[in-house]
């Protein structure tokens, strides 16, 4: 009788491990179509759920298998406090717009025909308006239509708002 319940045991054992290995081929299968399907590569969702949890969107729980070693990462929005969080970046936009505007408005820039850089009055005089990466001639450069489209984003902004 032991030896019967033993066999059925076995059997039992052998017919989950089958089930478990085709799970897990058909859980790699799916990330493989999920990925050609949306053209999203692992690592730039990695990246993006490590950029929310940075910015307190989401919440993570690390757990280290005790036989492989592997870390699991399970994942989950934050929905306290997104409002608060949204608001905070919506004016931190808005300073860094609004101090980029006061930059391009207060200085004169030079740039290199070569696209290396884009220098401001004071730099290119250091210089002797030559570009120090390639030698060629710094040319002034008419940041009127970049001042025009940051004062755009700054009006709908401020509309939005």
């Amino acid at each position: 009788m032991e030896i019967k319940a033993a066999k059925e045991k076995g059997e039992e054992t052998k017919k989950l491990e089958k089930d478990l290995k085709d799970a897990e081929k058909e859980a790699a299968a799916a990330k493989e179509n999920a990925a050609d399907e949306k053209e999203i590569t692992l690592n730039t969702v990695r990246k993006i759920l490590f950029i929310l949890y940075e910015n307190k969107f989401t919440i993570c729980h690390r757990e280290r298998d005790a036989n492989s070693g592997w870390l699991t990462f399970r994942w989950m929005i934050n929905m306290d406090g997104i409002y608060h969080q949204i608001e905070r970046e919506k004016k931190k936009l808005y300073r860094n717009l609004v101090k980029r505007k006061e930059y391009e408005d207060n200085n004169i820039f030079y740039v290199c025909p070569q696209n290396c850089l884009r220098l401001v009055f004071d730099e290119a005089t250091e210089t002797e308006f030559l570009c120090p990466l390639c030698g060629e001639d710094l040319v002034f450069q008419d940041n009127e239509p970049f001042k025009e489209l940051l004062d755009q984003r700054i009006e709908e902004f401020e509309e939005a708002v």
